[in-house]
Protein backbone atom coordinates (compact mmCIF):
# COMPACT_ATOMS: atom_id res chain seq x y z
CA UNK A 1 0.00 0.00 0.00
CA UNK A 2 1.52 3.42 -1.07
CA UNK A 3 0.60 6.16 1.79
CA UNK A 4 1.39 8.93 -0.58
CA UNK A 5 -1.27 10.76 -1.16
CA UNK A 6 -2.37 10.69 2.69
CA UNK A 7 1.68 11.68 3.79
CA UNK A 8 0.68 14.91 0.83
CA UNK A 9 -2.49 16.09 2.71
CA UNK A 10 -0.38 15.74 6.32
CA UNK A 11 3.17 17.61 5.26
CA UNK A 12 0.99 20.10 4.01
CA UNK A 13 -1.65 20.98 6.65
CA UNK A 14 1.95 20.51 8.91
CA UNK A 15 3.19 23.48 6.99
CA UNK A 16 -0.08 25.03 6.89
CA UNK A 17 -0.25 25.49 3.61
CA UNK A 18 -3.59 25.93 0.71
CA UNK A 19 -2.90 22.83 -2.09
CA UNK A 20 -2.42 26.39 -4.12
CA UNK A 21 0.50 27.42 -2.20
CA UNK A 22 1.58 23.57 -1.88
CA UNK A 23 1.33 23.51 -5.75
CA UNK A 24 3.02 26.87 -6.23
CA UNK A 25 6.02 25.78 -4.28
CA UNK A 26 6.77 22.69 -6.12
CA UNK A 27 5.80 24.09 -9.20
CA UNK A 28 2.83 21.85 -10.19
CA UNK A 29 -0.31 22.71 -11.92
CA UNK A 30 -3.16 22.47 -9.59
CA UNK A 31 -5.04 20.27 -11.06
CA UNK A 32 -2.11 18.32 -11.08
CA UNK A 33 -1.08 18.22 -7.33
CA UNK A 34 -5.03 17.87 -6.39
CA UNK A 35 -5.10 14.46 -8.84
CA UNK A 36 -1.66 13.64 -6.41
CA UNK A 37 -3.30 14.23 -2.99
CA UNK A 38 -6.78 12.73 -3.77
CA UNK A 39 -5.05 9.84 -4.85
CA UNK A 40 -6.52 9.58 -8.47
CA UNK A 41 -2.49 9.55 -10.31
CA UNK A 42 0.60 8.41 -8.48
CA UNK A 43 3.62 11.14 -9.12
CA UNK A 44 6.13 9.76 -11.31
CA UNK A 45 10.01 9.79 -10.47
CA UNK A 46 10.21 13.29 -11.45
CA UNK A 47 7.11 14.81 -9.25
CA UNK A 48 8.86 12.58 -6.43
CA UNK A 49 11.96 14.13 -6.40
CA UNK A 50 10.59 17.14 -6.15
CA UNK A 51 8.21 16.11 -3.77
CA UNK A 52 11.62 14.70 -1.82
CA UNK A 53 13.18 18.07 -1.85
CA UNK A 54 10.11 20.33 -0.80
CA UNK A 55 9.40 18.24 2.08
CA UNK A 56 13.16 17.09 2.38
CA UNK A 57 12.03 13.63 3.26
CA UNK A 58 12.93 10.60 1.05
CA UNK A 59 10.99 9.21 -1.34
CA UNK A 60 10.88 5.66 0.53
CA UNK A 61 8.84 7.28 3.38
CA UNK A 62 7.00 9.04 1.09
CA UNK A 63 5.56 6.32 -0.71
CA UNK A 64 5.63 3.08 2.02
CA UNK A 65 5.59 5.16 5.50
CA UNK A 66 2.24 6.59 7.18
CA UNK A 67 3.70 9.72 8.45
CA UNK A 68 0.53 10.48 10.42
CA UNK A 69 1.82 7.63 13.06
CA UNK A 70 5.64 8.67 13.09
CA UNK A 71 7.32 11.29 14.70
CA UNK A 72 9.53 13.09 12.66
CA UNK A 73 11.88 13.55 14.92
CA UNK A 74 12.67 10.21 15.87
CA UNK A 75 14.11 9.69 12.16
CA UNK A 76 17.64 9.90 11.16
CA UNK A 77 18.24 13.37 9.11
CA UNK A 78 20.57 13.18 6.33
CA UNK A 79 22.36 15.62 4.25
CA UNK A 80 20.05 18.38 3.16
CA UNK A 81 17.95 17.18 6.08
CA UNK A 82 16.57 14.62 4.51
CA UNK A 83 14.31 11.55 6.26
CA UNK A 84 15.39 8.25 5.97
CA UNK A 85 15.59 5.85 8.69
CA UNK A 86 13.48 5.56 11.84
CA UNK A 87 15.34 4.94 15.17
CA UNK A 88 14.35 4.91 18.40
CA UNK A 89 15.47 7.56 21.49
CA UNK A 90 15.42 6.93 25.10
CA UNK A 91 13.80 10.25 27.14
CA UNK A 92 16.46 12.48 27.05
CA UNK A 93 16.39 12.01 22.94
CA UNK A 94 19.67 9.92 22.70
CA UNK A 95 19.86 7.63 20.23
CA UNK A 96 19.65 3.88 21.16
CA UNK A 97 20.86 0.97 19.49
CA UNK A 98 17.76 -1.69 17.90
CA UNK A 99 18.88 -4.97 18.70
CA UNK A 100 17.39 -7.50 15.56
CA UNK A 101 17.43 -10.53 17.04
CA UNK A 102 16.72 -14.01 14.52
CA UNK A 103 13.11 -13.79 15.82
CA UNK A 104 12.20 -10.63 14.53
CA UNK A 105 15.09 -11.25 11.07
CA UNK A 106 12.37 -12.33 8.59
CA UNK A 107 9.99 -8.89 9.44
CA UNK A 108 13.24 -6.64 9.07
CA UNK A 109 14.03 -7.87 6.08
CA UNK A 110 10.18 -7.85 4.64
CA UNK A 111 9.98 -4.52 4.86
CA UNK A 112 10.61 -3.81 8.82
CA UNK A 113 13.33 -1.23 8.65
CA UNK A 114 10.91 1.01 6.89
CA UNK A 115 8.00 0.90 9.41
CA UNK A 116 8.63 2.72 12.74
CA UNK A 117 6.48 0.97 15.24
CA UNK A 118 8.55 -2.61 14.20
CA UNK A 119 11.49 -0.78 15.27
CA UNK A 120 10.44 0.51 18.30
CA UNK A 121 9.37 -3.08 19.39
CA UNK A 122 13.06 -4.33 18.92
CA UNK A 123 15.02 -4.33 22.06
CA UNK A 124 18.14 -1.76 22.96
CA UNK A 125 20.90 -1.24 24.06
CA UNK A 126 23.74 1.43 24.10
CA UNK A 127 27.48 0.67 23.47
CA UNK A 128 29.36 3.69 24.80
CA UNK A 129 32.58 3.39 22.76
CA UNK A 130 30.30 3.61 19.45
CA UNK A 131 30.43 7.43 17.88
CA UNK A 132 27.01 8.84 19.06
CA UNK A 133 26.90 11.27 15.97
CA UNK A 134 26.63 8.12 13.84
CA UNK A 135 23.54 5.23 13.98
CA UNK A 136 24.02 1.81 14.60
CA UNK A 137 21.65 -1.30 15.25
CA UNK A 138 22.72 -5.02 15.73
CA UNK A 139 22.08 -8.18 13.30
CA UNK A 140 21.77 -11.62 13.99
CA UNK A 141 24.42 -13.74 11.83
CA UNK A 142 23.61 -17.25 9.92
CA UNK A 143 25.48 -19.92 9.26
CA UNK A 144 28.89 -20.68 8.84
CA UNK A 145 30.00 -19.05 5.19
CA UNK A 146 31.57 -15.99 7.76
CA UNK A 147 33.78 -17.40 10.02
CA UNK A 148 34.46 -17.16 13.24
CA UNK A 149 30.87 -15.81 13.17
CA UNK A 150 28.50 -18.37 13.63
CA UNK A 151 24.26 -18.64 14.62
CA UNK A 152 25.46 -17.83 18.02
CA UNK A 153 27.14 -14.08 16.60
CA UNK A 154 25.25 -10.59 16.60
CA UNK A 155 27.18 -8.11 14.38
CA UNK A 156 27.12 -4.52 14.94
CA UNK A 157 26.51 -2.30 11.99
CA UNK A 158 27.04 1.29 11.17
CA UNK A 159 24.63 2.76 8.93
CA UNK A 160 25.87 3.64 5.44
CA UNK A 161 24.03 6.39 3.79
CA UNK A 162 25.60 6.32 0.10
CA UNK A 163 26.80 3.37 -1.56
CA UNK A 164 29.22 5.39 -2.89
CA UNK A 165 31.19 4.51 1.26
CA UNK A 166 31.40 1.13 0.87
CA UNK A 167 34.92 0.33 0.44
CA UNK A 168 36.10 -2.88 -0.97
CA UNK A 169 37.04 -5.72 0.83
CA UNK A 170 35.03 -4.83 4.03
CA UNK A 171 32.42 -6.76 5.58
CA UNK A 172 28.90 -5.43 5.52
CA UNK A 173 25.22 -6.12 6.58
CA UNK A 174 23.22 -5.71 3.61
CA UNK A 175 19.31 -5.88 3.51
CA UNK A 176 17.70 -6.03 0.06
CA UNK A 177 14.57 -5.38 -1.51
CA UNK A 178 13.98 -9.29 -1.60
CA UNK A 179 13.04 -9.78 1.60
CA UNK A 180 17.29 -11.33 2.28
CA UNK A 181 19.54 -10.37 5.04
CA UNK A 182 23.48 -11.62 4.66
CA UNK A 183 26.34 -10.19 6.18
CA UNK A 184 29.54 -10.65 3.82
CA UNK A 185 33.02 -8.72 2.04
CA UNK A 186 32.22 -6.61 -0.58
CA UNK A 187 33.90 -5.57 -3.76
CA UNK A 188 32.50 -3.10 -6.59
CA UNK A 189 32.59 -4.93 -9.42
CA UNK A 190 32.13 -1.62 -11.33
CA UNK A 191 28.84 -2.50 -12.72
CA UNK A 192 26.95 -0.99 -10.53
CA UNK A 193 26.87 -4.00 -8.53
CA UNK A 194 28.51 -5.51 -5.25
CA UNK A 195 30.21 -8.91 -5.38
CA UNK A 196 29.22 -10.76 -2.42
CA UNK A 197 32.15 -12.74 -0.98
CA UNK A 198 32.51 -15.10 1.98
CA UNK A 199 35.05 -15.76 4.52
CA UNK A 200 34.64 -19.74 4.21
CA UNK A 201 35.62 -20.81 0.89
CA UNK A 202 33.08 -23.21 0.25
CA UNK A 203 30.64 -20.68 -0.29
CA UNK A 204 30.37 -19.21 -3.95
CA UNK A 205 30.63 -15.63 -4.61
CA UNK A 206 27.75 -13.98 -5.97
CA UNK A 207 26.56 -10.14 -7.30
CA UNK A 208 24.10 -8.23 -6.02
CA UNK A 209 22.62 -4.86 -8.19
CA UNK A 210 23.22 -1.52 -6.22
CA UNK A 211 19.33 -0.85 -6.99
CA UNK A 212 18.45 -4.26 -4.81
CA UNK A 213 19.69 -2.85 -1.87
CA UNK A 214 17.21 -1.66 0.85
CA UNK A 215 19.98 -1.03 3.53
CA UNK A 216 23.76 -1.67 4.01
CA UNK A 217 25.78 -1.59 7.43
CA UNK A 218 29.53 -1.66 7.42
CA UNK A 219 30.92 -4.00 10.38
CA UNK A 220 31.53 -2.14 13.40
CA UNK A 221 31.91 -4.42 16.16
CA UNK A 222 30.24 -8.31 17.46
CA UNK A 223 28.84 -9.78 20.17
CA UNK A 224 29.54 -13.19 20.79
CA UNK A 225 27.35 -16.34 22.85
CA UNK A 226 30.03 -19.08 22.57
CA UNK A 227 34.20 -18.94 22.93
CA UNK A 228 36.11 -19.12 19.62
CA UNK A 229 37.85 -22.59 19.51
CA UNK A 230 41.51 -22.52 18.26
CA UNK A 231 42.02 -23.53 14.69
CA UNK A 232 42.34 -27.41 14.05
CA UNK A 233 42.77 -29.41 10.70
CA UNK A 234 40.12 -32.00 11.06
CA UNK A 235 38.87 -32.74 8.15
CA UNK A 236 35.98 -30.04 7.14
CA UNK A 237 39.63 -27.28 7.06
CA UNK A 238 41.40 -29.80 5.25
CA UNK A 239 37.78 -29.80 2.53
CA UNK A 240 38.15 -25.97 2.03
CA UNK A 241 41.85 -25.62 1.79
CA UNK A 242 41.63 -28.59 -0.87
CA UNK A 243 38.78 -26.89 -2.59
CA UNK A 244 40.53 -23.20 -2.48
CA UNK A 245 43.56 -25.25 -4.67
CA UNK A 246 41.53 -26.27 -6.90
CA UNK A 247 39.88 -22.88 -7.17
CA UNK A 248 43.48 -21.30 -7.58
CA UNK A 249 44.22 -24.20 -10.04
CA UNK A 250 41.71 -23.30 -12.20
CA UNK A 251 42.36 -19.74 -12.19
CA UNK A 252 45.94 -20.33 -12.95
CA UNK A 253 45.16 -22.73 -15.96
CA UNK A 254 42.36 -20.31 -17.69
CA UNK A 255 45.02 -17.61 -17.43
CA UNK A 256 47.51 -19.79 -19.26
CA UNK A 257 45.06 -20.58 -21.72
Amino acid sequence: MLHISDNLKFLRSKRNLSQQAASEGMKFGLDQYKKYEYGKNTPPAESLLVISRFYHISIDLLLTVDLRKVSIDDLVKLEDNRIVLPITVDDNGDNMIEVVTHKAKAGYAAGGYADFSFISELDHIYLPWLNKNEKHRVFPVDGDSMPPHNNKSSIIGRYVEKLGDVLDGRTYIIITKNNEMVYKRLNNNGKNMFVLNSDNSLYNSYEIKFSDIAEIWEYAGSLEREHFKPETYDMNNLAMVIKKIERDMGEIKAKIA
